[in-house]
C-alpha cells in the first residue's frame, strides 16, 4: 500500500513537472520563431506593398509605434514591473487590431499566469484559441489552454477536443500528442499513453528534451 502511495506522488510530481515543461517550451519554441518584432516586422514588409506613398508612410509610423510600446511593455515585464506591463498590454489590445492585438491579448495571459490568475488567463486563451488572426496564435493558445485544463482536470474530452486539431499541425502536433498522453496517465489508459509517447520518439519535429521525456514516462508505464 505504501509502496503505491509513493508511486502515486512520484507520477503525480512528474507529471505536473512536465505540464510545466510543455507549458514553458512550446511558448519559447513560438515566441523565438515568431518573435514579437520578427511578427511586426513581417507586417512591415506587408505594408511595403502598399502602393500609395502617403499611406504606405503613415502605416511604417504605426507599425513603428506600436513597436516601440510593445518593447517598453516586454522589457516592464521582463523586470517583474507586471501591473506597468499589464497596463500598455491592455491599451494595446483595446486600441490596436488583428495581429497586434492578439499579441497584446497573449502577453495578458502569461501575465495573469504568473500573477496566479489561472481562470483570468484561461478565458483570454480560450477566445484567442478561437478567434485569433494568426493560426500560430491559435494554435500556442490552445496548447497552453490544454496544458492548463489538464492541470486542473478538466475533462477528458473537454481537453482532446482542443487538441484534436493540433495532432496533424506540423510545428505543434509533438507538443499536442505529449498532452494527450498525460492525459491519458491521468486517465489510468497506459496503453494509449505509450502509444502517444511512441509517437514522439519519432516525431521530426519533437525537440531532444520532448523525446528524453516520452522516454522516461514509457521506462515509468512499462514497469506498471
Amino acid at each position: 500500500m505504501k509502496n503505491k502511495l509513493a508511486n502515486k506522488i512520484e507520477e503525480d510530481a512528474l507529471l505536473r513537472e512536465v505540464v510545466e515543461d510543455v507549458k514553458n517550451e512550446q511558448f519559447q519554441q513560438w515566441w523565438n520563431k515568431y518573435g514579437i518584432f520578427v511578427i511586426i516586422g513581417v507586417a512591415l514588409v506587408l505594408t511595403l506593398t502598399i502602393s500609395f506613398e502617403s499611406i504606405k508612410n503613415w502605416q511604417i509610423k504605426k507599425h513603428q509605434e506600436v513597436s516601440d510600446t510593445y518593447s517598453i511593455a516586454l522589457s516592464l515585464q521582463n523586470q517583474g514591473r507586471l501591473d506597468e506591463s499589464l497596463d500598455i498590454y491592455n491599451n494595446l489590445a483595446d486600441k490596436s487590431s488583428g495581429i497586434y492585438s492578439d499579441i497584446a491579448k497573449l502577453q495578458i495571459a502569461s501575465i495573469y499566469i504568473e500573477q496566479d490568475k489561472i481562470d483570468d488567463a484561461m478565458v483570454i486563451l480560450e477566445k484567442l484559441s478561437n478567434e485569433a488572426n494568426v493560426q500560430q496564435i491559435k494554435n500556442v493558445a490552445a496548447i497552453k489552454l490544454a496544458s492548463y485544463k489538464l492541470d486542473r482536470k478538466a475533462p477528458a474530452d473537454e481537453i482532446m477536443s482542443i487538441l484534436a486539431p493540433l495532432v496533424t499541425e506540423e510545428v505543434n502536433s509533438a507538443v499536442a500528442h505529449e498532452l494527450l498522453a498525460m492525459l491519458y496517465v491521468r486517465e489510468n489508459d497506459v496503453t494509449k499513453a505509450l502509444t502517444e509517447y511512441e509517437k514522439i520518439r519519432y516525431s521530426s519535429n519533437a525537440s531532444d528534451s520532448m523525446k528524453a521525456r516520452a522516454q522516461d514516462m514509457m521506462n515509468i508505464l512499462s514497469e506498471k
